[in-house]
């Protein structure tokens, strides 16, 4: 069987994705004939149907749900070489992904071990509060500070940094801020913040940085649980506190799990000599 070319798994994702010759077509900017005769081709020297096409559009076989699924895999692989190939020309760098202070104050002593490292490369910051595993899985990242449970971290190898309990940050005038401690329970009926790639979605508004989640909380349209160090760093109008029962947050190191380059292996090396001397005391 001849290879699967990358233009005509891009072609099938559309038809996939749209379930219409029609809407693909002007997706992709060609003509709908050619596209119709490309995926009669694809099917002809895969020996499978993977459309059925009706009147009212298309529906995908089984055997074309399968190439959907790994057709975007590897389309998103060969993507995301493609970045970091360009990353590794004359003017090399090592595209760090990570929230706006959202490092458990470990960043300076990592940054600092990594610049020992031989294999060292310039640090560019790649900041967002809800597309960080994307950016280390399609290539935009080589390596990220994310945490566990609250990111989603599949595709990704990880090695934890820090275990920090949460807390929960309240507008100074919301009824809760007037309690020591709290639990879950009492934030039952509260609106909490939805991020884009949350493991477990929230109920509240859609967030896409710090300075959005904090001024909606600032005026009391939402609550926030947040990692402990961010009490840390103060908000106007905001107030922190604990929550007993919360699950902890895990800061981890993470990369794309087919990533080789011995620049991400040694930043890895460095946030974990940065963790341990910070546990231990030493730093």
């Amino acid at each position: 069987m001849e290879d699967v070319e990358t233009r005509e798994l891009r072609y099938f994702v559309a038809v996939a994705e749209e379930l219409h010759f029609g809407r693909a077509a002007d997706r992709l900017g060609i003509a709908q004939p050619p596209l119709s005769r490309a995926i009669r081709r694809l099917e002809h020297r895969l020996g499978v149907e993977l459309l059925e096409r009706t009147s009212h559009g298309s529906r995908l076989t089984p055997a074309g749900e399968v190439l959907l699924a790994e057709g975007r895999t590897a389309l998103d692989a060969v993507a995301a070489a493609a970045r970091r190939a360009q990353r590794a020309g004359p003017k090399a760098c090592l595209v760090l992904a990570m929230k706006p202070g959202g490092d458990a104050g470990l960043l300076p002593a990592i940054l600092a071990a990594y610049e020992q490292s031989p294999d060292a490369l310039p640090v560019e910051f790649a900041f967002s509060i809800g597309d960080r595993g994307a950016m280390l899985r399609d290539g935009r990242a080589d390596v990220g500070l994310l945490h566990h449970p609250q990111n989603d971290l599949s595709g990704l190898a990880t090695e934890e940094l820090v275990v920090e309990r949460r807390v929960v940050a309240l507008a100074e005038s919301h009824p809760l801020a007037a309690c020591d401690e709290l639990r879950m329970a009492d934030l039952s009926a509260e609106e909490i913040p939805r991020f884009p790639e949350a493991a477990r979605p929230g109920t509240g508004p859609l967030v896409g940085d710090v300075g959005e989640l904090m001024q909606l909380v600032a005026l009391g349209r939402a609550v926030a649980l947040v990692s402990e160090s961010a009490a840390l760093r103060p908000h106007r109008g905001v107030v922190y506190r604990p929550v007993l029962d919360a699950t902890p947050a895990t800061l981890v190191v993470a990369w794309a799990e087919s990533s080789r380059s011995r620049e991400v292996a040694a930043f890895v090396t460095a946030a974990r000599r940065a963790a341990s001397e910070e546990a231990s005391g030493t730093s």
